[in-house]
């Protein structure tokens, strides 16, 4: 039997697990190279596995809804095809799995050592938690062969009383160690302050009130954003900006560029454009915080909220976006806004983003308070561009004109972007906007 095994593939730099949503084909199936074999779902984006050749499917090794980590075999094909025998045996094949040591935001192993394994993301969640290596043991796992996984932690936290005290790090003082003890007790080192824990409120429905249960997406995007608000101290500052030159430039090159390259120009590009230059001269807006540390990101990844068909948002990332001219730009925004619409975005796509736009201009809003996407720190917000009346100051004194303006909104984690930083940075961007070349060409 020439055998092709089929393995858990590597879905991103730090995702070492994903669960099998489902099965599109069966035991016994004949399956063509590039055919689709299962759909997963990890925490952050959804993907597929294609079968790299034909034959038959001889051996399924885990069931739709179990979590598989990289790396472990999950199916069997016969490359003989139609004479190929189908296997009996089911039972998963233990293969050898190392676990991604290079990921610096994961909590190293030797902070949580049991005998149970857990993921990276539940050590995080315990760690920010304060639960200690003995009360995650005593959690009821729901995975597979009992693994706890993030609903079973943020379902105990849900019924936790209150956290329980760290252990002492000396001994009791005795009372003959109390009176050669010297009168200036050693500084105790600060600690970095944790969340607190909060209790929904009970909801009950009332007669005639539909419930309607969030999908999977839905209830990250859910989760993501309460954890935001309760690490990060937001602070939202406004700036408005004259965008007459931009627009008038956009009006003249749409066509050329379409004509030309087949690309469609937004605005988005040159918001993106402005960002990275701001991001180089204000390096602490493009960070991230690790307790009383401050990690200054060397590369500017700008992620840009992308709204769904579905009604849910996700997040591409255009990495290394202060690298590439403003029509390298352009292509990035829509090739990933066409993948994220067609639900073709890989695992890749939308990570290790270090800074994020969002657009609620293309709703009609305004202006808008926006989340920050973490781990950032900040996140641009970008209202709808219109026009309005204005004073204008010329060598004749101030006239009225109409001009095109829209309002900027910047949130931001004052842990370390204090008001002055950030309004220097949103001003920075201002400036960059209204001082556009609007004689260059694209």
């Amino acid at each position: 039997m020439a055998k092709f095994d089929i393995i858990m593939p590597k879905l991103g730099e730090s995702i070492i697990e994903a669960t099998i949503t489902k099965w599109l084909k069966s035991v016994g199936d004949m399956i063509s190279e590039d055919e689709v074999i299962c759909e997963l779902a990890t925490d952050k984006v959804d993907s597929e596995i294609p079968s790299p050749v034909d034959g038959k499917l001889v051996q399924i090794l885990f069931k739709e809804g179990e979590v598989v980590p990289v790396g472990q075999l999950i199916a069997v094909i016969d490359m003989d095809g139609e004479n190929a025998i189908v296997a009996q045996e089911t039972t998963p094949i233990a293969v050898p799995y190392i676990e991604n040591t290079t990921i610096v935001d994961e909590v190293k192993t030797s902070e949580i050592e049991s005998d149970r394994f857990y993921s990276p993301l539940v050590k995080n969640i315990a760690k920010q938690e304060n639960i200690s290596v003995k009360e995650l043991d005593l959690i009821k796992g729901s995975g597979k062969d009992g693994r706890v996984n993030k609903e079973d932690v943020l379902d105990y936290l849900k019924t936790r009383s209150s956290k329980p005290a760290a252990a002492p790090t000396t001994a009791p003082v005795t009372p003959k160690q109390a009176v050669q003890a010297p009168t200036s007790a050693p500084t105790a080192q600060p600690v970095p302050a944790q969340p607190p824990t909060v209790k929904a409120p009970t909801v009950t429905a009332s007669t005639g009130d539909q419930i309607v249960e969030m999908d999977r997406m839905r209830k990250l995007i859910a989760d993501h954003m309460v954890m935001s608000k309760h690490v990060s101290p937001h602070v939202t500052m406004f700036h408005e900006v004259d965008m007459n030159k931009i627009v008038n430039w956009r009006n003249k090159m749409k066509d050329v560029l379409l004509k030309r390259d087949g690309e469609k120009l937004t605005f988005t590009p040159i918001f993106i454009e402005a960002a990275t230059k701001a991001l180089k001269e204000f390096p602490y807006v493009n960070a991230s915080v690790d307790g009383y540390n401050v990690i200054l990101r060397k590369r500017i990844n700008i992620g840009m909220a992308t709204a769904l068909p579905n009604g849910n948002l996700i997040v591409p990332v255009i990495k290394d976006a202060d690298q590439r001219n403003l029509l390298g730009l352009t292509k990035s925004v829509n090739e990933l806004a066409d993948k994220a619409r067609n639900n073709k975005l890989s695992p890749d796509d939308i990570q290790d983003g270090t800074f994020t736009i969002t657009n609620f201009g293309q709703f009609g809003s305004l202006t808008g308070s926006p989340i920050i996407n973490q781990p950032q720190v900040a996140i641009l917000g970008l209202g709808t561009i219109h026009k309005q009346p204005v004073v204008l100051e010329t060598p004749e004194g101030d006239v009225i004109a109409i001009r095109q303006r829209m309002i900027l909104s910047l949130a931001f984690d004052h842990r370390i972007v204090d008001g002055a930083m950030g309004g220097k940075f949103l001003k920075r961007v201002a400036e960059i906007l209204e001082n556009f070349d609007e004689n260059q060409t694209i």
